[in-house]
């Protein structure tokens, strides 16, 4: 069985962060190992409290999960602070980490900055140079880009700086009001799209978790990039048409819709 490890933090209601990571790489059928970056009090309205794991104890899950079960892919998603980042980088460094996705988690779908500077500053020059793929949204991408993102056009050249700058392939996910589902996949100087299916759901919380991760667990299982995009997508798509209405605000996805369908 091929193997993934997500690194991020835990989501007590289920939809986003580690557990949203976990049950994607278990519904591609891969084993699924978690390094938790902190604990969040938090539903689908919204989170309430963060409380830190120490670099320490994270540099320990890390060494625990390397040295016995070697994942063949690895997702990195939140990681709010300068030293936590340092010690994930050393760690995937030191044990020579493969088929690493970053989605470089520094700003909410509704603009509100969720790093200090100097946390994406150690973002930037400590990890991303080790990734495989970044995945940025739109407001991350400008970031990183230093450019605004106001149309399609943009989101290609912004990739392509980014892409140039870290030396790894980059997917810029669409939305943000340019367009409705595309993502836009820069690497090797030529670009790709994946065009998304716009499906009327209310209930996205956790989609950028679960995106990053499908396509890391693509990965483990020995999918070049373009594929493992585009089943990701797929299964994305599946998760929002399933319809799963849960909660008092955005709900979370349906991970288990396969399994759904597989019954009925």
């Amino acid at each position: 069985m091929r193997t993934a490890l997500t690194i991020a933090g835990s989501d007590c209601s289920g939809g986003a962060g580690i557990q949203a990571d976990i049950k994607t790489m278990t519904a591609y059928g891969v084993y699924a190992m978690s390094a938790i970056t902190a604990l969040t009090a938090q539903n689908t309205t919204g989170v309430t409290d963060i409380m830190e794991v120490t670099p320490e104890f994270l540099g320990e899950q890390l060494d625990c999960i390397f040295t016995d079960i070697y994942p063949d892919a690895i997702k990195i998603g939140m990681v709010s602070s300068a030293a936590l980042i340092e010690t994930i980088a050393e760690k995937l460094r030191f044990y020579q980490a493969k088929n690493i996705v970053v989605d470089p988690v520094m700003v909410s779908t509704s603009g509100v900055k969720l790093l200090q500077d100097e946390a994406v500053e150690t973002l930037k020059n400590r990890l991303f140079h080790q990734a495989v793929l970044l995945t940025p949204n739109i407001p991350e991408a400008s970031i990183l880009a230093e450019i605004s993102i106001e149309d399609e056009a943009d989101m290609i050249k912004a990739a392509e700086i980014i892409s140039s700058q870290y030396g790894c392939a980059v997917l810029c996910k669409g939305g943000h009001s340019i367009n409705d589902a595309n993502d836009l996949l820069y690497w090797n100087h030529q670009y790709q799209w994946f065009i998304g299916e716009r499906i009327d759901n209310p209930n996205t919380h956790g989609t950028g978790c679960t995106l990053s991760s499908a396509i890391a667990a693509g990965l483990a299982k020995g999918m070049d990039l373009d594929a493992a995009i585009q089943a990701a997508k797929e299964y994305i798509s599946g998760a929002l048409k399933a319809m799963l209405n849960l909660g008092k605000g955005s709900g979370p996805l349906n991970h288990a819709w396969k399994l759904d369908r597989e019954e009925h």
